[in-house]
């Protein structure tokens, strides 16, 4: 297997590079998102403009028009089905054009690369103040390698469908001080993530970068702790898998350099 690479910047903000084709997943290029304040990181600064922005769901700390409008160059936006037309009101038809909408069974081609929609157990809607609508996904992306990105979601059936893969990227854990049960997992759900998907790799992400003003002292471990608990539980539950937690703005390669 030749090499592909991670980049994680915080949240569910990572560069994937694989087959010399380059994808942004949900950027998040911001400090502050309405309650929430970057607690860890700096603000991401890219290495250049991606192939790709792959984004899994309408909320807006995946699907944020600023960080969208910030991303440098003209990458297609591999969007949620129905979400074009949000996007070229939101940030103008030019950017409506380069829209690629999926849902979960579809895929479209970026480079050398092929990128799969897949079910994610999550809701797809905008939030409670918008009408806005359309179903939550999970990305697999196949070149050198094959990588999951789960977007948000929970265990659902099928996970398992999914794998073998050699990297899945495992959201285990949130922005604020509880988690709800449907439509997240948490380290321990992760590691169960991870033993479904038989993936020879997993970074833990969408944890410890956004926390909500004024809870600082709040179940600050629900902040710090998801990824090393992810790894510690995913030694038991899915021994055959190697864990890496990364640091924001460090690299994970696999393949001959890993």
């Amino acid at each position: 297997m030749s090499e592909a690479s991670v980049t994680w910047w915080g949240h569910s903000t990572m560069w994937l590079a694989d087959s010399g084709t380059s994808l942004l997943t949900d950027p998040l290029l911001t400090d502050r998102l309405i309650h929430l304040r970057r607690m860890a990181g700096p603000t991401p600064v890219l290495p250049g403009a991606p192939d790709a922005v792959l984004v899994s769901h309408l909320h807006a700390d995946h699907f944020h028009l600023p960080s969208l409008k910030a991303v440098p160059g003209s990458p297609l936006l591999v969007v949620p089905r129905g979400a074009a037309a949000f996007v070229a009101k939101s940030l103008g038809p030019g950017y409506g054009n380069r829209c690629v909408e999926l849902e979960p069974g579809e895929e479209t081609t970026v480079g050398a690369v092929t990128v799969r929609a897949v079910p994610a157990a999550h809701d797809g809607g905008r939030g409670p103040w918008s009408r806005l609508q359309s179903v939550a996904m999970g990305f697999v992306v196949e070149g050198a390698a094959r990588t999951w990105y789960g977007g948000d979601t929970g265990l659902f059936d099928g996970m398992s469908n999914l794998g073998p893969l050699d990297l899945a990227l495992i959201p285990v854990g949130g922005w604020g001080p509880t988690l709800a049960a449907h439509g997240h997992l948490d380290a321990t759900d992760g590691a169960e993530a991870l033993r479904r998907v038989k993936a020879a790799w997993a970074v833990p992400v969408h944890y410890g970068t956004f926390w909500p003003v004024g809870m600082g002292r709040i179940r600050t471990h629900m902040f710090r702790d998801p990824g090393t608990e992810f790894a510690r539980r995913a030694a038991l539950t899915a021994p055959d898998a190697q864990v890496r937690v990364l640091g924001h703005g460090e690299t994970l390669t696999i393949g001959p350099a890993a």
